[in-house]
């Protein structure tokens, strides 16, 4: 009989039966995982009494020694690092009134409280090394007595080598499961280290940066978010299936009410989302400030069927100009108008094919731009064209445009069939290039190029009558103009024209 003194003069208070426990079944794995032999088992005796069994080179007396372990520090696969977890072990279950006896074919090993060697006055933990009972026995068996159930359990819902779950993917720094018992769980290398109630998802981490070494102390529980949230971030951006993706997607638009889960905080996890929700839907991003400083937006998506996802401003910067994960360029305000603008088909119309009716109508142009003081130095050209586009807003179509870019206004053919809707669609147009402003209404914004017509058609057939000398109209459809005299105005007199000139310019100023 030998007695190795384990010398521990720091006992960690705070660390449950259930952390003792952890620690043998974390030396079991990384035993199986170095030796690459069978799997560890935790298996109940009797009441009261388990065992844990690995089935690799049997634990030696030197094992107990504290120091750094050359051949765990050089393979990232391992649990431990350091040979102080089994010390800290030994010394709660002592402390707790737990039976050990550890078996090998080196020896056996129990604990006791006996003098430290020649200092008669101190006592500390020593292991006690026998000859070993059973020297054919393959691997190390931990047998502990007077122990509940309930710790054991508690500590095998440490490792996902018990948990039976499958990851729903693995990347080159961990792996990512669902949620276990209903909340997020961080694991190194298969055992649990902090909870997370609010996340989407648990990890395994498996690649450890200088945060989480740092941060894995003697506990190794309970680390804080900061030391592994870069990685935890590294696994999210280099998953490619679709489940994640979906969930990153689904989630994301939760984030304008509050409700996404706390990955979705962080802006490069914000980002990979959005690139994965751009290439499964129609969609497109804009920040609530951009959605109140341009509501022509909300028209524009719904025109070409996109859903808006209110998203923060910083992510909003990030992916404009990025590709999707299909090498789709992302939606964001500026390439949805990008793209409405090119969605537009146009089959140019020559003057000499228009009928009559419609020959009369064009002509009006200029005098209709008039009433903005003349056509607006930006347009250079004004174009007539057979095909636009078609509309998702019900039975509207689109049938005027300013192209900016090239600077020419685009009507459609059919408005040349009445001089109201003709007047109607290039005013609307006009103000749009004249003032540089975007539909703020396509309802309000429809109603005012109707108004708008009608006094342009009315204002240019008082002047085709006037060219027909005539002397006196009835203007009785005319809008009313107050003062005194009759309702019945001379159409010589300019002044009813300048009126209703003051009139349409009042309305778009």
């Amino acid at each position: 009989m030998k007695y190795f003194d384990l010398n521990i003069d720091k006992i960690l208070e705070n660390w449950e039966i259930s952390h003792a426990i952890r620690e043998l079944i974390a030396n079991a794995i990384d035993e199986s995982t170095l030796t690459k032999t069978r799997k560890p088992e935790i298996n109940k005796v009797e009441n009261g009494c388990w065992t844990i069994r690995d089935y690799g080179r049997g634990i030696k007396y030197e094992n107990l020694i504290q120091s750094e372990n050359p051949e765990k520090l050089n393979n990232p696969a391992v649990i431990g690092k350091f040979g102080i977890g089994l010390k800290d072990a030994l010394a709660t279950f002592e402390r707790n009134g737990i039976g050990v006896l550890i078996l090998s074919r080196y020896g056996d090993i129990t604990l006791e409280r006996i003098t430290k060697y020649s200092f008669d006055d101190l006592i500390t933990l020593h292991a006690v090394l026998n000859p070993p009972s059973n020297p054919e026995l393959i691997g190390t068996e931990c047998r502990l007595s007077s122990i509940n159930d309930a710790d054991v359990q508690v500590a095998r819902d440490m490792f996902l080598h018990f948990l039976g779950v499958d990851p729903i993917e693995a990347t080159k720094f961990g792996d990512i499961y669902p949620c276990l018992n209903g909340q997020g769980q961080i694991f190194i290398n298969g055992m649990c280290v902090a909870w997370e109630p609010k996340f989407l998802f648990s990890y395994n981490i498996t690649s450890l940066d200088s945060k989480i070494k740092k941060a894995l102390n003697r506990e190794r529980q309970n680390l804080g978010r900061v030391a592994y949230s870069d990685r935890v971030r590294s696994i999210l951006i280099n998953c490619t299936s679709e489940i994640i993706a979906d969930a990153l997607a689904n989630d994301l638009q939760f984030w304008s009410i509050g409700e996404a889960h706390d990955e979705l905080a962080w802006s490069d996890v914000q980002s990979h989302a959005a690139r994965i929700l751009n290439a499964k839907e129609k969609v497109v991003f804009a920040s609530a400030d951009e959605l109140a400083r341009n509501p022509f937006l909300v028209d524009v998506a719904a025109s070409g069927g996109h859903k808006i996802i209110a998203v923060p401003d910083v992510l909003l910067t990030k992916i404009q100009g990025i590709s999707d994960i299909e090498g789709q360029p992302v939606v964001e305000a500026n390439e949805l108008f990008r793209q409405y603008g090119e969605s537009f088909e146009f089959t140019w119309v020559e003057l000499q094919t228009l009928s009559q009716q419609e020959l009369l109508v064009w002509n009006h142009r200029e005098e209709i731009l008039k009433l903005l003081d003349g056509r607006p130095e930006v347009v250079r050209d004004i174009r007539i064209s057979e095909t636009m586009k078609k509309d998702h807003l019900g039975l509207k179509k689109t049938v005027g445009l300013w192209m900016s870019r090239e600077g020419w206004i685009v009507v459609h053919r059919s408005q040349l069939a009445s001089l109201k809707e003709f007047a109607a669609t290039l005013l609307h147009e006009a103000i749009h290039a004249k003032y540089n402003v975007l539909d703020v209404s396509r309802e309000f914004e429809w109603h005012l190029s109707m108004l708008s017509g009608c006094l342009a058609e009315k204002v240019i057939d008082l002047k085709f009558l006037h060219s027909k000398t005539l002397e006196n109209a009835s203007i009785s459809s005319l809008p009313k103009i107050e003062g005194k005299g009759d309702s019945t105005i001379k159409l010589h007199n300019r002044t009813f024209l300048e009126t209703l000139r003051d009139l349409v310019k009042n309305i778009f100023s």
